[in-house]
């Protein structure tokens, strides 16, 4: 057996571990009262509707326009975009064609404390049409929910629309230093702004604009409201645009995703909405959380005690494979979105756990038979691991293709949504994909690096008792 060097057992347990917690429990820190993000855990997980309740809601064009049958998929395909990126997997979204209508229902969004249906759907509905304006003259002045002015309504001198929305490739919050912002003169502390990548096109199309209004302002709307007012101070041909205003964090993510969904075909009127209950309340919640402790508790005993080391880094490993789980779903994983959490999902994840164990049985159950055919511990570690790896291959490859299969059969392609019906997306979709995560978790953790604090463990002289890995007492 290739030897690994022996404090490759430490390091990887101990990363493993660190992983683990930080993916769990997340890192954040205060500022005053503003709460800032370092890594998300398990308390930024946004719960489905069964757990945490949601909004339902019913939209109509506004006023007298007849939308037609691909206005309305349009307007779905926009508003679904619009949930998805915001990590919102759990939903249920159909048009009537016959009565122009679009329903929808998803969960409240995570941190949600005055659960105000108004205000959640005006979020995902808003026509959200970008666009950008000479001057900055306005109409209205209102006082926002926040305190803060919000100004409304272009007059004739900003009537002319120099860009609108078309022209951006992609938008992104971002945060920089007040003086650092290409649409602001402001100087001092740090804020939250959107960037914006152009098209060809549109990058031209803003270098001229820049070249004709250097020194001058241009303002920047969303629909009817002007969101900053910066001087141009430079030309910008490099197709990079940014809209600095006032924004939080939150505000500053909801106009990316917004401006990256485009705009939709008509203006939406919300004809009826509510809130909806949810399945489980947070009690029972906190009750299923502290049944799998216990139960993560009992099977990390039974393991140690059937299996002794072997059943030790089973429980590390485990622990990986939770915590690894858990990091596909909060967004831990920059390029892995948040992702809601339903009863399905929750199921999903503690299948996949069950897969986990298995796997280290299967291999624990092999080294122990290959100590009892009187094979060194060096050879039983080797033959035991080798022998045990198609077997786990093969069971856990079947999982796999049925999560596949049902992330894109349920899943936001909605492939055969025709026969199966939509009002079953969000669910069994959620349950796919933390057990497909689950299962890769398990590949990582509970195949490759368990094996590898396995047989670096070996290479301690203390450790080289076979009944450490399960042989008979006293070898």
């Amino acid at each position: 057996m290739k030897r690994i060097p022996k404090p490759v057992f430490f390091i990887v347990a101990l990363l493993i571990l660190l992983f683990a917690a930080s993916s769990v429990f997340g890192i954040s820190y205060y500022v005053g009262d503003n709460k800032t993000t370092v890594i998300k855990g398990l308390s930024d997980v946004r719960w489905g509707i069964d757990i945490r309740g949601g909004v339902e809601a019913t939209f109509k064009p506004a006023g007298d326009f007849d939308a037609t049958d691909e206005q309305l998929d349009s307007a779905k395909s926009i508003i679904e975009t619009r949930m998805i990126s915001e990590g919102i997997t759990d939903y249920e979204l159909y048009a009537d064609y016959n009565s122009d209508r679009i329903i929808v229902r998803f969960p409240w969004k995570d941190g949600e404390t005055e659960y105000d249906p108004v205000a959640a759907i005006d979020e995902i509905s808003s026509t959200a049409q970008l666009t950008f304006r000479p001057g900055k003259s306005y109409e209205n002045v209102e006082m926002g929910s926040d305190g803060k002015y919000v100004y409304k309504t272009p007059t004739d001198d900003t009537a002319e629309v120099l860009m609108d929305g078309s022209y951006v490739e992609s938008a992104k919050a971002g945060v920089i230093s007040s003086g650092q912002s290409k649409s602001s003169s402001s100087s001092g502390g740090a804020q939250y702004v959107v960037d914006l990548t152009l098209t060809s096109e549109g990058a031209e199309k803003f270098k001229d604009i820049t070249t004709q209004y250097n020194g001058q302002t241009v303002s920047i709307w969303m629909d009817d409201i002007m969101l900053s007012a910066p001087t141009v101070q430079a030309i910008i041909s490099d197709g990079k645009a940014q809209i600095s205003g006032d924004f939080t964090a939150e505000e500053a993510t909801s106009l990316a995703n917004k401006i990256s969904a485009g705009a939709l075909p008509f203006q939406l009127q919300t004809v009826s909405s509510g809130s909806i209950s949810p399945t489980l309340g947070s009690n029972s919640l906190t009750a299923m959380m502290y049944a799998g402790i216990i139960a993560l508790v009992l099977i990390a005993i039974i393991m140690i005690v059937m299996y002794r080391l072997p059943g030790l880094i089973a429980v590390i490993a485990l622990l990986g494979q939770l915590g690894l789980s858990v990091a596909a779903i909060s967004g831990f994983f920059t390029v892995l979105p948040s992702f809601t959490m339903t009863l399905p999902g929750i199921a999903g994840l503690i299948l996949s756990i069950g897969m986990g164990v298995d796997a280290n049985v299967i291999t624990a159950e092999r080294i122990k038979e290959e100590m009892n055919t009187g094979r060194t511990l060096d050879a039983a570690l080797e033959r035991g691991t080798k022998n045990s790896l198609s077997a786990i291959i093969d069971g856990n490859m079947t999982i796999v293709i049925v999560s596949i299969i049902l992330l894109l059969v349920f899943g936001p392609s909605n492939i055969l949504s025709w026969m199966f019906g939509a009002s079953t997306t969000g669910t069994i979709y959620s349950f796919g994909y933390t057990l497909l995560m689950g299962v890769i978790s398990n590949f990582i953790m509970g195949i490759f690096f368990s094996r590898i604090m396995l047989k670096s463990s070996a290479g301690f002289k203390f450790l080289r008792h076979k009944w450490l890995y399960g042989g008979a007492k006293g070898e």
